[in-house]
C-alpha cells in the first residue's frame, strides 16, 4: 500500500491545503499519517473556516474534516517520522508554517531524506514552500538551489500584511516565501496569470495556494503512479 505523511502547522494551517489532498489521496487508497511538530493536533487558520473568505461550502466540508478526522486529531510528533517508512510527505501551507514547521529541523529532516530516497516525492504547499529555503541536503547545499517551484508570492502577501510586515492578528510575519527561497537558489514563478500553479521538479512537487491544492494532490498521484 502507498503510504504518505502529512506534516501539519500547530500554529495554523490553511484548511484547503490540507484536507484536500488529504481527502484525495484517501480516497485512492493511500494509507495516511499526520505528524505535527510536537505531535499535538494541529490547529486551523480560522480564516480558511471563514465562509465569507472561502465560501460556505468549503468552509462546512473543512471544519468538518478538521474536528472529526481521526489522524488530523491524533498526530505523531515529527520528531518520530521516518521518512524511509513513506512514498511521500506533503506539507500544507498557512502562515502559521512559518512559525512551526518551516523551522522545524525533524520537518528539514524528513524533506531532505524524502527528496533523496530514489522513489520519495514530496508535495509542498503555499507558505510551506518557506521549508525548501531552510532545508538542505546531505552535502549542506539547499534543496531548492536550482530547483523551479511555485509558492505563495509576495503578490498576495502584499495584500495581507501591513507596511510593518503585520498579519491582521498584529503578529510580525517572520519573512516572506519567495524572497527567502529565491535567496537560497530556487527558480520561483508563481504563474500568476495562471489559476492554478503546480511545478514539478523531479521528485519534489510545489503548490502555489488553496486553488491550486486540488490539481497538486492529482499531481502527486500521478507522479506515484496511484
Amino acid at each position: 500500500m502507498t503510504k504518505a505523511l502529512f506534516v501539519v502547522s500547530e500554529e495554523g494551517y490553511w484548511g484547503e491545503e490540507c484536507v484536500e489532498p488529504l481527502e484525495t489521496l484517501s480516497d485512492a487508497g493511500v494509507e495516511i499519517t499526520v505528524a505535527t511538530p510536537s505531535g499535538s493536533p494541529p490547529e486551523i487558520d480560522e480564516r480558511s473556516v471563514d465562509p465569507e473568505q472561502v465560501g460556505e461550502e468549503t468552509a462546512e466540508r473543512v471544519r468538518e474534516v478538521h474536528e472529526s478526522d481521526e489522524r488530523l486529531n491524533d498526530p505523531i510528533p515529527t520528531a518520530r517520522a521516518d521518512a524511509e517508512a513513506y512514498d511521500a510527505i506533503v506539507f500544507p501551507g498557512g502562515h502559521g508554517t512559518e512559525w512551526d514547521v518551516n523551522q522545524d529541523s525533524d520537518a528539514r529532516r524528513l524533506l531532505r531524506d524524502i527528496v533523496e530516497d530514489d522513489d520519495g516525492k514530496a508535495l509542498v504547499v503555499c507558505h510551506a514552500v518557506g521549508l525548501l529555503a531552510f532545508a538542505r541536503d546531505s552535502q549542506g547545499a539547499f534543496i531548492v538551489n536550482g530547483r523551479d517551484v511555485t509558492g505563495f508570492p509576495n503578490e498576495w502577501e502584499e495584500d495581507i500584511v501591513d507596511e510593518n510586515d503585520c498579519m491582521p492578528s498584529g503578529r510580525k510575519l517572520p519573512y516572506w516565501v519567495a524572497n527567502e527561497v529565491e535567496a537560497a537558489g530556487g527558480n520561483w514563478d508563481a504563474e500568476l496569470d495562471a489559476d492554478t500553479s503546480v511545478t514539478v521538479d523531479g521528485d519534489l512537487i510545489t503548490a502555489r495556494g488553496p486553488e491550486s491544492s486540488s490539481a497538486a494532490a492529482e499531481t502527486l498521484l500521478e507522479e506515484l503512479d496511484v
